[in-house]
């Protein structure tokens, strides 16, 4: 049996499981079957905790998609990340060091409960972020069913397509956002964000991600948004990010410097499970 918990930021959901003690794989079988949320647990990524690889930093995580697959960073994730070492009694630091494939990132448990995270610097380098384009960068303009889309093409870690709508209630998410996701000029897919800018200080968003589908808010995708706002002369340096599950503040000081993101971090409740049963009782 594994223990787990259940958590959640804005309503972006993940399982943990803490691999400090014990040796956890997990197959992309087995995350799909702990993602499912009708026969399984139910979640937008399962984030699993191991004791770092370099002796200056505190931990190593690893983040799964609903789909199975491994992916570099979650901006939501490690925030509930950071609540979920303290609240295991894996360490009493308030600012942690933890290793990702996006490399080493910084979070800081707050007083009043949220998370402040210096997500680092933003690529914007159309071959590092990866995409395939011969225009200069940072925006782009693809061919979606045949008509143009501009986006701007920004890497938090993980790959990021950002455009502009009007009204982002009527955005087509659901409809455009996996055909972004698959568009060939990502290489390693991609996730697409829809803004709609409400003030110099304000903006609305949702977002396609890549291997979950519309999530209830994205950390990573809020943070490339206001860089992209930022980039384009809409935003100031920094913004309240509504996403359909809450608020969080982004700030960015402009190319070249890092971003920081504040949000909640929330338990829901705890419990265990066996893989194997779960695998049995997916249809």
């Amino acid at each position: 049996m594994l223990k787990f918990t259940k958590m959640q930021g804005l309503g972006n959901d993940f399982v943990m499981l803490n691999a400090m003690h014990q040796p956890i794989t997990l197959p992309p079988a087995t995350v799909r079957a702990i993602a499912n949320r009708h026969f399984g647990i139910g979640c937008d990524q399962v984030l699993v905790v191991h004791p770092a690889r370099h002796p200056a930093h505190d931990f190593r995580y690893q983040i799964f998609n609903s789909d199975g697959l491994e992916v570099e960073n979650c901006g939501n994730g490690v925030r509930c990340f950071a609540r979920f070492v303290q609240a295991e009694g894996l360490t009493d630091k308030t600012v942690i060091r933890v290793e990702t494939l996006a490399g080493v990132l910084s979070p800081e448990c707050l007083p009043d409960g949220r998370v402040r995270v210096d997500m680092g610097v933003p690529v914007l380098v159309p071959d590092q972020v990866p995409m395939h384009s011969d225009q200069a960068g940072p925006n782009h303009t693809i061919t979606v069913e045949g008509l143009p889309v501009q986006v701007t093409a920004v890497s938090m870690g993980n790959p990021h397509a950002v455009q502009r709508v009007d009204d982002v209630d009527s955005a087509p998410v659901t409809t455009q956002g996996p055909l972004v996701e698959h568009h060939p000029a990502f290489p390693r897919r991609v996730n697409a964000g829809y803004l709609q800018v409400v003030s110099r200080t304000r903006i609305h968003l949702r977002v396609w991600e890549r291997g979950a589908g519309e999530t209830l808010a994205c950390g990573t995708g809020a943070c490339a948004a206001v860089v992209s706002g930022i980039l384009n002369d809409w935003l100031d340096a920094s913004v309240t990010v509504r996403a359909n599950g809450g608020e969080m503040e982004i700030s960015w000081a402009g190319p070249g410097h890092h971003v920081f993101m504040t949000g909640p971090a929330c338990t829901s409740y705890s419990g265990e499970f066996d893989p194997a049963t779960l695998l049995r009782n997916l249809p």
